[in-house]
């Protein structure tokens, strides 16, 4: 299962003091900014790998999931505005909330055959591997 790859894009502690003191990037972006990646968990069986992630709020509607050069995209983005006029005051909230997340595929997985579903704020991820038997080793010859 090592070949699909997830990144939490999470900074580490040493990017973290870089960027603090390179002022350039200190007051460029904001060390801690809210943003979080949903979680995802990766699953193997015989037939199939199987990705759930966990992202509740958001609709079906919401998600974009993409494939190119062997590596899987997924993305959702939604937003809630809400209003509120008097006589005296208006008052005008809203929200954002988008992730990306990318997934390089293993070899054996058919692409055209990827399925997707979200139900109770949990995406799940089908990812059909082929029946084609890949070469556990292969050599090259050197000429």
């Amino acid at each position: 299962m090592s070949t699909l790859v997830k990144t939490n894009g999470l900074p580490s502690f040493r990017s973290m003091m870089e960027d603090f003191w390179n002022t350039d990037k200190f007051f460029d972006k904001p060390l801690f900014t809210g943003e979080q990646l949903p979680a995802v968990n990766i699953r193997e069986t015989k037939h199939n790998f199987e990705l759930e992630v966990a992202a509740p709020g958001f609709k079906k509607e919401d998600f974009k999931i993409s494939t190119e050069n062997g590596l899987m995209t997924i993305s959702a983005e939604t937003s809630k505005e809400q209003k509120e006029e008097t006589e005296n005051y208006t008052r005008k909230e809203f929200s954002k909330t988008a992730f990306t997340r990318s997934f390089k595929l293993p070899e054996n997985v058919e692409e055209e055959k990827i399925k997707a579903s979200y139900k109770d704020g949990l995406l799940v991820v089908d990812l059909k591997k082929s029946d084609k038997v890949l070469p556990a080793k292969k050599e090259v010859k050197v000429d």
